[in-house]
């Protein structure tokens, strides 16, 4: 495996001081790594990877020097406008590296919605015409391919991509990790929200450990999964996903069940919801501060006041919570008002280490779903 320390030490070496992205799971040694060690103005988490390819291409643009953008290969449809239209040869002609986690890739087993990601992954890179090569795990192949890497992106002025397969990096663990005191972690939370809400409620929850959370929450109560949208992937996307059920099922509670890495990567869908009004929508936020799934580097959650932001786009109610009681209170204000409603609720970043998958495919889901939003 590559040390994450060697690793970040050789683009030191070849001038690489500054980074951007959205955390990934398989690269969440060496995100942890850069995290501690380079400074917060010069390692941007950002809300998703096409802002972060923007933001890349000005520090070039002021500094002539070499940046680096990392994401996980679901984040190339986010990056594509500006990699295509902005820091492509027949553009802006703008030179950075891309550090890109290949889930899915084809012989290795993964989750449903990283298979087709996966196995289109370099034929995507090739369409693009950004040349690539997949990272070595070897140290002295490692320099030789990070050193053509950095050397054709300056030379030719353009993007150059390295594609990281599943354990490439050796374990580095997060030294700065988000330890806020709170009373609830994630799970708890979800279970006192599922107990308040009433049966014939249509939920739909967001990509990451929360959507696994509420399955296993159901195998535990022996209550119906039909219920709940999962969304396994399409991060960002749960809100406006539940917009679309709320505008047309208007007397039926649809209650999103969003985290807050995923509520910023794709914000301005609220501006949607807020204008649209829904009076049955219910917008649930469980703010971590942290993208835990992917090895809990910080957010910017606990940064913003994500209510005032809600209210600035049109939602009628919102609520900032942390105890048991706070959350049932604004639960059932929520519910008793016309909306649309957002709760944040504030939490800890603890879960449970065996917590398990889905045992039904999205397509099973998808078909219980829809029979349940159809009745009634």
């Amino acid at each position: 495996m590559l040390s994450p320390e060697f690793f970040v030490k050789t683009l030191s070496h070849l001038g690489v001081e500054f980074y951007a992205g959205v955390p990934d799971s398989l690269l969440k040694n060496v995100c942890a790594y850069i995290t501690d060690n380079i400074p917060e103005n010069c390692n941007i988490i950002t809300a998703n990877e096409g802002t972060a390819v923007g933001l890349a291409s000005g520090y070039y643009l002021a500094t002539s020097k070499l940046p680096m953008v990392y994401m996980q290969n679901s984040g190339i449809g986010n990056a594509v406008n500006p990699l295509l239209s902005l820091a492509d040869q027949k553009v802006y002609s703008i030179p950075m590296l891309l550090m890109i986690g290949w889930r899915g890739e084809p012989g290795v087993h993964d989750e449903p919605q990283h298979v087709t990601q996966g196995e289109l992954t370099l034929d995507l890179l090739d369409t693009m015409h950004i040349p690539y090569a997949i990272l070595p795990t070897d140290e002295n192949e490692a320099l030789e391919v990070l050193t053509i890497a950095a050397n054709t992106s300056i030379r030719e002025s353009r993007p150059y991509a390295l594609v990281v397969k599943k354990d490439t990096f050796s374990s580095y663990k997060l030294n700065c990790e988000n330890t806020a005191a709170l009373p609830l972690n994630r799970e708890e939370a979800l279970k006192l929200i599922c107990g308040e809400l009433p049966s014939d409620t249509i939920i739909v929850s967001t990509t990451g450990k929360l959507s696994r959370e509420l399955y296993e929450y159901r195998d535990e109560t022996a209550t119906s999964h039909a219920s709940d949208f999962l969304t396994v992937g399409s991060m960002g996307h749960s809100s406006s996903i539940a917009l679309g059920i709320a505008l047309n099922k208007p007397h039926r509670n649809v209650v999103c069940l969003d985290g807050d890495g995923a509520f910023l990567m794709h914000m301005g869908a609220i501006s949607n919801i807020g204008d649209l009004g829904p009076a049955n929508f219910i917008h649930i936020i469980f703010n971590n501060g942290a993208h835990e799934s992917v090895g809990a580097q910080p957010t910017l959650g606990f940064k913003i006041t994500i209510p005032l932001i809600a209210m600035a786009c049109g939602y009628k109610f919102t609520a900032t919570v942390e105890s048991p009681n706070e959350i049932i209170e604004a639960l059932q204000k929520a519910l008793s008002k016309d909306g649309p409603s957002l709760i944040e609720i504030r939490v800890g970043i603890q879960s449970r280490d065996n917590l398990g998958r889905p045992k039904t495919s999205p397509k099973e889901n998808k078909i219980a779903f829809m029979d349940f939003v159809a009745k009634n």
